[in-house]
């Protein structure tokens, strides 16, 4: 594994980290000012439940839309940045607007008029918020030098909760203001200035590349509801990422229980220690919050980034969260009447859980991304990040509905001096309690959290693979196999090709869509959506929907496995009228192996399978031994003896097996002049020329080519070149040739494939005549 760290320019992290303060302080702001809407504007608890969770349910829909969005944009400036910089002016609007309320107007007004404001401002932070964070995911591949990145930022951003709690101060002392509310009108202003141009910075300083000649989902009114889908599908398959998962539930418990008892500290300190007197309660308040976020400032975040970096980030969450819960206990003790300097000593044990928390849990998510790249084939900072943050934000949503409920049932009572019995110490149980359980609770979810270094690493190390030299992995198909069997004299074309060379583009469509529309003998049938991988369980309705796209143009369809809702496949097929090569996926795993040959066996009893497959290129894959395979077959043929059963495998794994070839009743290749490295020009004859080999070891028995392609993007293999052009000439020629050498050809494949990218590189996900979302690529 390497160990050399890719360093970010600190100018870089400092950009970032400036953005953070944006993004903290607009809610530790509206953390302290929300209590002047109980205290000074006699807001009932009820309404502080509404206000806190109605906007941030709000988020439920914009959050991923807005993850969507970004992920998708093309632009000169980036996925990222325009959004960024839209999202500030917005906040800086509405955050502004929002806090304008008079206590003369009523109750009811203000309440109206806060909540129409604060949707406004929500959908700000949506805009802002969510290409902001996949901005940082985006900064650096390395493992600790993520953690670095989150460091310094949350370093900075820890300030608005050192700054933040001194508006009590301001906001209740005469000599500034006259009353609190008139405090908030103010500071609105001041605030809402300083965070906007914060909250730009990033937009403006921190790097990042065109986007415009991406291959994204397009951004457009009329896909829109294809878009809902695959915004749903891509929050669906984030989440069936186990580690991905954990982080989500482990911060929501953290932060939701911490953030329903944050508010109560004001109530406790100025009521169980200072008897209900705001004015003698003095800054006490404000320095809660205040040494709290200097305490995390510099000493938590340091301490656990070393921590991380020495033992790992889920220990360090481990024993964070752990310090984190000794300091809520401490702080049942130290609440003392009389003696409010006693709480500081638990605030450095405290300030670990909050503080360690978005340091190490946005340095981890960052991990998950690399994780679902290599699995997906897609790179989706804004959606994991808009899942995740929308998490944070629902359980801040959650916090202040709970928050109300609490202050309600404990009875207390905003507008009196002396509370009554038992409120202030519901609300100290509350403020101790609910943060213990809410941690332990995110402590056993994270227990077992498997993604360490050396796997983030090994993750990345493929990635990076992957990017610099897709052609070593690009398949286990072997380059240049034909030209190592002989001599063969390629010229530049058959007497069946097409010669393109006077050839439009546009003529070259119309002919690509002759083609299909004269119909082919077979296709190789794709199943998995773009957000889908092998092994997902598939839905009778997204393969009916699929089927029913290519069931025009074929007559037969292949399937490579049995389970896994692909039993779902032939019988689609033969409720379309087509016939069918059913195929159990054989592997190493030989628990699995039974289950598929047991499938395989099912459908063909119940009338499903015109040709039976066993496997396909295990022994290319060297997964099973050349016996074994046989064996298989055997054993079809003796459940179902009027049955043609054979195995598929590159065209050259048959030249030196007559055993093979003596099992199966057909032999079954795959033939890919692509991954020889072939001219489009010469394709053909290199197809011709892998048959005619295997025509010689074949004893008679008959030959379909089982797939056989061309990609329109991604890296060249030798002369073999991918583009649209070249994809639409090797359809034709193939087609042309396979109808004059009367061999049964079927074309690989019928839909794109973003799951083939962890095998084959960026290439794997190209080679459908429809792509990810389902259309006719080459209309």
């Amino acid at each position: 594994m390497s160990t050399i760290t890719k360093k970010v320019p600190f100018g870089q992290k400092v950009a970032f980290g400036i953005g953070m303060l944006a993004n903290q302080m607009f809610p530790a702001a509206l953390g302290i000012f929300m209590v002047v809407l109980v205290q000074d504007l006699g807001f009932p608890g009820w309404m502080w439940g509404v206000i806190y969770l109605f906007p941030r349910l709000f988020d439920f829909v914009t959050d991923p839309i807005m993850g969507y969005i970004s992920d998708n944009t093309k632009s000169r400036w980036g996925r990222r940045k325009p959004y960024v910089i839209l999202g500030g002016i917005i906040l800086f609007i509405s955050f502004i607007a929002m806090w304008q309320l008079y206590k003369d107007a009523g109750v009811d007004y203000n309440f109206t008029y806060f909540m129409i404001w604060s949707i406004i401002f929500y959908l700000g932070i949506t805009i802002y918020s969510v290409p902001y964070v996949a901005m940082g995911y985006e900064m650096s591949e390395d493992f600790h030098e993520r953690t670095d990145i989150m460091a310094t930022a949350q370093w900075i951003g820890q300030w608005a909760w050192v700054i933040a709690p001194w508006f009590w101060v301001i906001m209740y002392d005469p000599e500034w203001f006259e009353s609190a509310e008139v405090a908030t009108r103010t500071l609105a202003i001041w605030v809402g200035a300083f965070s906007a141009i914060c909250a730009i910075i990033p937009g403006i300083f921190i790097k990042s590349k065109s986007t415009l000649n991406e291959d994204y989902s397009p951004l457009k009114l009329k896909y829109i509801g294809a878009s809902l889908k695959e915004i749903g599908s891509g929050f669906k398959s984030a989440f069936k990422i186990k580690p991905f998962r954990q982080l989500c539930i482990a911060t929501f418990l953290v932060y939701n229980a911490f953030m329903t008892i944050a508010s109560f500290s004001f109530f406790i300190i100025v009521y169980h220690l200072f008897d209900g007197d705001a004015g003698a309660a003095g800054i006490w308040p404000t320095l809660f919050g205040c040494l709290g976020a200097l305490g995390t400032t510099f000493m938590v975040i340091p301490i656990v980034t070393k921590m991380s970096k020495s033992m790992g980030k889920k220990k360090a969450f481990l024993i964070s969260q752990a310090i984190s819960i000794f300091g809520y206990l401490m702080l049942w003790f130290l609440f003392v009447p009389g003696k409010p300097y006693l709480f500081i000593i638990a605030l450095p044990f405290f300030s670990f859980g909050i503080g360690s928390l978005f340091v190490l849990m946005m340095s981890m998510t960052a991990d998950v991304i690399d994780l679902d790249e290599l699995t997906s084939g897609l790179r989706r900072e804004g959606t994991f990040g808009a899942i995740y943050w929308f998490v944070v934000k629902f359980g801040f949503a959650i916090a202040g509905g709970l928050s109300g409920v609490i202050l309600s049932s404990v009875g207390f009572d905003s507008g009196a001096t002396v509370q009554p019995e038992g409120a202030i110490d519901g609300l100290r149980l509350s403020f101790s309690g609910i943060p213990i359980v809410g941690t332990v609770i995110a402590m056993l979810v994270m227990r077992n959290y498997k993604v360490t270094e050396e796997s983030a690493g090994k993750v990345r190390e493929e990635l990076d693979a992957r990017k610099k030299s897709p052609n070593n992995l690009t398949s286990y198909y072997q380059t240049d196999k034909l030209l190592s069997l002989g001599k063969f004299n390629f010229t530049s074309g058959l007497k069946t090709d097409v010669d393109f060379s006077s050839k439009t583009e546009k003529e070259i469509k119309t002919m690509f869509s002759t083609t299909l529309n004269n119909g082919l003998h077979g296709i190789c049938f794709s199943p998995y959506a773009k957000d889908q991988n092998v092994g997902d369980q598939l839905t009778q309705e997204q393969i009916k929907r699929r089927m029913a796209i290519i069931a025009p143009y074929t007559k037969w369809v292949r399937s490579f496995s049995c389970t896994d809702g692909n039993e779902y496949i032939p019988k689609a097929a033969h409720a379309e009228g087509l016939k069918t090569i059913v195929g159990a996926w054989i592997g190493k795993d030989k628990d699995k192996n039974e289950k598929e040959i047991n499938a395989l066996i099912q459908l063909a009893k119940e009338g499903y399978v015109d040709i039976a497959v066993v496997g396909n290129e295990v022994l290319m894959r060297n997964e099973q031994t050349e016996q074994n395979i046989i064996d298989y077959i055997k054993r079809i043929k003796q459940a179902m003896p009027n049955l043609k059963v054979s195995y598929v495998d590159a065209y050259y794994q048959f030249l030196e097996r007559p055993k093979l070839i003596e099992a199966c009743d057909v032999l079954l290749i795959n033939c890919y002049p692509f991954w020889e490295g072939s001219s489009v020009e010469q394709a053909s004859e290199y197809l011709k020329e892998m048959v005619a080999v295997t025509k010689v070891v074949s004893k008679g028995k008959p030959i379909i080519i089982t797939e056989t392609g061309w990609p329109d993007q991604g890296d060249k293999v030798g002369k073999a070149e991918p583009s649209s052009q070249n994809a639409m000439k090797y359809f034709i020629n193939s087609n042309n040739l396979a109808i004059d050498e009367k061999v049964p050809l079927f074309y690989f494949s019928s839909f794109d494939e973003s799951w083939k990218v962890h095998n084959e590189g960026d290439l794997g996900a190209r080679w459908g005549i429809w792509d990810k979302d389902e259309k006719l690529k080459y209309n």
